[in-house]
């Protein structure tokens, strides 16, 4: 093994098991309809499974994911580790992030810094699934990239190649250190008028099914939400003297509108979700699609459809 225990191995230090499901009369269920499974330490069911699942301990994917983390050769200095275990030991989600990699957007304030997520579950919810995407330390937003160099997926009983882990991890962080850190640095720079943010999140994030009429509405609290974000990062990165007064812009940037996107994908009210963390994979998705719409294209220019652009 390669690795150092960057993880809190303390959280996943128990095992799981498969036991046999029984009926209300006390007979034994047919192996070949389910199993279910179950944490060792505190019997507690987590799962049913089929008769033929071989269960996959935390402990040996996360050593795993560590080797492929040092085999990847990202600069270590600094890095800062998060485990997060969830509904019972359900769900397992890992991140990290390598401060010796920060990059600035756009001006020296606004400082990202690349940030590796893991998730898995022993609840069929999560496969093995990570990504490397950027953290932004001036309002704690994980930004979702919509670039597939960022993302490697697997099922849970599926086995983990560590070499080929271990070059996503590497291509995905060259990519968002070359190509990517262009791109966000290009949203920055490109300003544009602010009701055509409006429009493209109507038609994006904030848009929605109505019932009754089968028709796509725009959810207003959720666009009222957005443009709220979208008008204090105007306000702070592209107003006079760093700040405007608030309401006073009519315009920002596509760096502004990403980022109301991944503030509200990064920040889910615990208080009004048992599973904040299914939310946030559930927004990441959304914010994914967003990034590869015509609406959104077609403001970075890079589809033929007409935009509202200002100036930088």
């Amino acid at each position: 093994m390669l690795n150092n225990n960057m993880f809190d191995h303390s959280k996943i230090d128990f095992k799981v098991s498969k036991h046999p499901m029984y009926q209300a009369n006390g007979d034994v269920i047919d192996p070949a309809i389910g199993m279910v499974l179950k944490r060792e330490d505190s019997m507690e069911p987590l799962s049913v499974v089929s008769e033929g699942y071989t269960p996959v301990q935390y402990h040996d994917i996360v050593s795993q994911v560590e080797d492929g983390l040092i085999e990847s050769g990202i600069n270590m200095a600094g890095a800062e580790f998060f485990t997060g275990v969830f509904n019972n030991g359900s769900q397992l989600e890992l991140r990290a992030k390598f401060p010796a990699h920060e990059q600035s957007i756009g001006r020296l304030t606004d400082m990202v810094v690349p940030q590796f997520v893991f998730r898995t579950s022993h609840n069929k919810t999560w496969g093995n699934n990570g990504m490397v995407g950027l953290w932004r330390s001036m309002c704690w937003n994980t930004l979702v990239s919509g670039s597939k160099l960022a993302y490697t997926y697997g099922r849970h009983t599926k086995g983990f190649s560590v070499p080929t882990f271990a070059a996503k991890v590497k291509n995905a962080a060259e990519y968002i250190a070359g190509d990517g850190m262009t791109q966000m640095n290009n949203w920055f720079d490109t300003m544009i008028d602010r009701d055509t943010i409006i429009d493209m999140f109507s038609e994006t994030l904030a848009s929605r099914m109505d019932n009754v009429k089968r028709t796509k509405v725009t959810n207003k609290v959720m666009l009222s939400h957005l443009m709220k974000i979208f008008d204090e990062e105007a306000r702070h990165l592209h107003g006079k003297s760093a700040y405007g007064s608030y309401a006073s812009n009519t315009n920002g940037s596509l760096w502004c509108a990403y980022n109301a996107a991944t503030h509200w994908s990064s920040h889910v009210s615990e208080s009004k979700s048992d599973t904040p963390q299914n939310v946030r994979v559930t927004r990441e998705d959304r914010v994914k699609k967003m990034l590869s719409s015509p609406e959104w294209l077609s403001l970075e220019g890079t589809s033929n459809e007409p935009a509202t652009m200002l100036a930088a």
